[in-house]
């Protein structure tokens, strides 16, 4: 007897959880690396997230098979397509925090301790709560418990957005008044805007799941 969509669907649904709690983990491994610049937090994070590309391969795959094997329609398809674009989402997080990790590494220990501890640090942690929910969001079913939660990935997401924002006019005026600092400081944020971003993406991955349970629109 072949697998019932259900089946398949749940499949799908369980490898996304991995991914993405993999994603979670790594980016809880970076804030502990933030405290100190700890080189081997930072390596055991990138290594956290390593070959994820075969692996949303993998999820993509099992999707086109189940369009292919039962046509789904309506609710169904809904369900399918929400979850291809979420595999999507993750794989673009893993790698703007791959990118944050190689990117920060070099200029990690050029921040003090008073701005990684007023803006990096909590900007990070924002970032690691709005993944976290997010990727939590995925085994609810609930209605007012998926709202409350899709909620608190805003709220956690505009934080690690202020936070960016703030931490960017810091470095700016510092780079102002002292000399042969831009380049540093440049990297710096570029950097950090990778944290950024990877908010951003938790936000997309709600939406998502909030478009597959409760219905509405997909917003971008």
């Amino acid at each position: 007897m072949l697998p019932t969509f259900q089946t398949n669907l749940d499949e799908v649904k369980e490898k996304v959880t991995v991914i993405g709690n993999d994603l979670v983990k790594s980016n809880k491994l970076i804030l502990q690396a933030l405290e100190d610049c700890n080189q081997s937090l930072f390596d055991e994070a990138r290594n956290t997230i390593r070959n994820i590309t075969p692996r949303t391969d993998e999820i993509d795959n099992t999707i086109i098979k189940i369009l292919a094997l039962y046509t789904p329609e309506a609710k169904d398809l809904r369900r399918v397509v929400a979850y291809f674009k979420i595999t999507n989402e993750i794989a673009r997080a893993c790698s703007n925090t791959r990118s944050f990790i190689r990117g920060f590494t070099d200029v990690c220990e050029d921040l003090d301790v008073t701005t990684l501890n007023e803006f990096t640090l909590p900007m990070q942690n924002s970032t690691v709560k709005a993944i976290s929910t997010s990727i939590a969001m995925i085994n609810i079913d609930d209605a007012d418990e998926l709202q409350e939660m899709y909620e608190d990935v805003l709220i956690e997401e505009s934080k690690a957005d202020d936070l960016y924002e703030m931490l960017e006019r810091k470095l700016v005026s510092e780079a102002e008044n002292c000399a042969n600092s831009f380049e540093k400081f440049h990297k710096m944020l570029k950097a950090l805007r990778k944290s950024e971003k990877i908010a951003g993406r938790a936000i997309s991955v709600a939406n998502l799941l909030v478009y597959i349970k409760l219905g509405g629109t997909i917003h971008n």
